[in-house]
């Protein structure tokens, strides 16, 4: 038996359960240590993008829109999917930004990576920093963004407002703990993070492998693995 640490938690074979619009669910059978295996659900996800975006008076962006699976409205950075394959993360939170707020931004940097919950689903965001707003054309919005809410708030009340609970969206809370956390850090409101095209170890690849490959690109063969 391998020491603690070292044990390879080889996937041994795979099944697709369900596929949907968003994401996949699949079973792997997983080798454990001691000479055991089990299976393990994994919901691949595409990945996503979120921006903590900063204007000239020191405000947070945030959005208010509405989430069926809680069934509610839940306060929120701007965000969305990286549904097209191979699409530059920061191409994609530009153009989210665009869409939900109708704002550009000259400056961009990565702030925070998010692994969701990596219990059962490979969805990580990555979460960046963007400044020197200004106006641009806003498509019209569809489904749940023709109802969203765009509100200004300072860092100091976006804080408050994660720490009590009115904001509980993953994203968001690290999003804007990070942003507080990195200023503490300088000392200062003047922060920037790491490179906007910082390497993305844990960025998903199944799912869109899956859709643009065929299952074999996501593993999602009877018996290939992943």
């Amino acid at each position: 038996m391998s020491r603690p640490g070292e044990h390879e938690f080889e996937t041994l074979d795979t099944r697709t359960v369900y596929e949907g619009g968003i994401l996949t669910l699949r079973v792997d059978r997983v080798a454990m240590p001691g000479g055991g295996a089990a299976n393990r659900e994994v919901v691949e996800h595409y990945g996503a993008v979120a921006v903590v975006a900063v204007d000239e008076h020191d405000r947070l962006i945030l959005i208010n829109q509405y989430r069926h699976p809680l069934g509610r409205r839940v306060w929120e950075l701007p965000a969305g999917l990286l549904d097209e394959a191979d699409e530059d993360p920061v191409d994609a939170a530009r153009r989210e930004l665009a869409e939900e707020t109708g704002l550009a931004a000259r400056h961009w940097s990565v702030l925070v990576d998010v692994a969701v919950s990596p219990g059962f689903t490979d969805e990580v965001v990555r979460v960046f920093l963007a400044t020197g707003l200004s106006d641009v054309h806003q498509p019209t919005p569809t489904d749940e963004e023709a109802d969203l809410e765009v509100d200004r708030v300072s860092v100091d009340d976006a804080v408050d407002r994660a720490l009590s609970g009115e904001i509980v969206n993953a994203t968001a809370v690290s999003g804007i703990l990070a942003l507080a956390a990195a200023r503490s850090r300088a000392g200062g409101t003047d922060v920037t993070g790491r490179p906007a095209d910082a390497e993305w170890i844990d960025r998903p690849v199944a799912l869109s492998r899956r859709r643009h490959d065929g299952p074999r690109g996501a593993g999602g063969a009877n018996t290939d693995g992943v």
